[in-house]
């Protein structure tokens, strides 16, 4: 999938520089570009890629710039936001998505869902520098925010950002700040209402579970092993080195509770499970990352619009 990604921005590039069109047309083929550098930038980011993800991101800024796209643009920033607090770089995620990035833009769009992201993000900037104060702000804006409902203006890669989302981004927010307890129950309150959807999604909040009961002060090995039974049965469908990284993670957390035998069983099978997933993972890395171990095709829900990246046919339609 991330070579079909690839293989249509160079299409798109392509027709850029050689083709022939008015101008309106063409802010509408900068914008889709735009569009198709941050799909072909998460993939980047999911496959454990950030520098390639970091530079299709800035392309699609520059994109959105030239196309006057604003909700491309305050995506943009967005991804950029996620991208620097996951390389531990907290200060450029808050920047990146508050009034110097993502939040600007957004302010004019009239989609109090797409600021309470953005808050969200900043959120995990603060958390992550271990800033309470800040990130209790930013999460209880964002949670206003939400509640203002869905608008009109909303655009279509904010579907994944659901009920279930903020309580994610709240909970891992919170393990930042060491608040492993409150971290455990919100990520469990994500898992329950993601219900079936977004099983990427579902997966990487699970092994949170997981990890959150087995750090926190007073250990719940048992709900530890509980929540890392669970996330194996996603293990040979949902392909990401995000959850394989979350599953190691949870291996060693496990191994500290090693006298407890459902969890040194579990923490070996972990370990066992995660082997296999990166050899399997290794094997597809060539293009099969768009299918299911049977060979059928990824769904959407399966794979690209897990992080709110939308296809191209929903990019160009309309």
């Amino acid at each position: 999938m991330r070579r079909d990604a690839s293989d249509a921005l160079h299409t798109a590039y392509s027709w850029l520089q050689e083709g022939t069109c008015t101008a309106k047309t063409g802010k509408r083929l900068w914008s889709v570009t735009g569009h198709l550098s941050l799909a072909a930038g998460w993939l980047s980011y999911d496959s454990g890629r950030p520098a390639d993800a970091r530079s299709l991101y800035n392309e699609a800024l520059a994109a959105a710039r030239i196309a006057e796209d604003p909700g491309l643009e305050a995506h943009a920033f967005g991804c950029l936001s996620l991208l620097a607090k996951a390389s531990g770089r907290p200060r450029e995620a808050i920047s990146a998505a508050q009034g110097a990035g993502a939040q600007s833009v957004a302010n004019s769009y009239g989609s109090p869902k797409m600021l309470s992201l953005f808050e969200m993000r900043e959120a995990g900037g603060w958390a992550l520098l271990g800033d309470t104060s800040a990130t209790d702000r930013a999460i209880i804006h964002a949670h206003k925010l939400y509640a203002h409902g869905p608008r009109e203006a909303d655009p279509d890669w904010l579907e994944f950002y659901h009920p279930g989302e903020p309580a994610a981004l709240e909970a891992l927010a919170r393990a930042d700040l060491a608040q492993h307890e409150r971290a455990a129950a919100g990520a469990e309150q994500a898992v329950l209402l993601h219900g079936d959807q977004f099983a990427r999604n579902r997966a990487l909040y699970t092994a949170d579970v997981a990890m959150q009961h087995a750090v926190k002060e007073r250990p719940e090995s048992e709900a530890a092993v509980d929540a890392a039974g669970r996330v194996l049965a996603y293990l040979p469908e949902v392909r990401s080195d995000r959850l394989l990284q979350q599953w190691h993670n949870v291996s060693s957390a496990l191994q500290r509770h090693a006298s407890v035998p459902a969890s040194s069983d579990l923490a070996y099978v972990c370990g066992v499970q995660a082997r296999g997933a990166q050899v399997i993972r290794d094997g597809v890395q060539g293009g099969d990352h768009g299918r299911t171990p049977g060979g059928k095709p990824r769904t959407g829900d399966q794979a690209d619009r897990e992080q709110g990246v939308v296809s191209v046919e929903a990019m160009t339609s309309g």
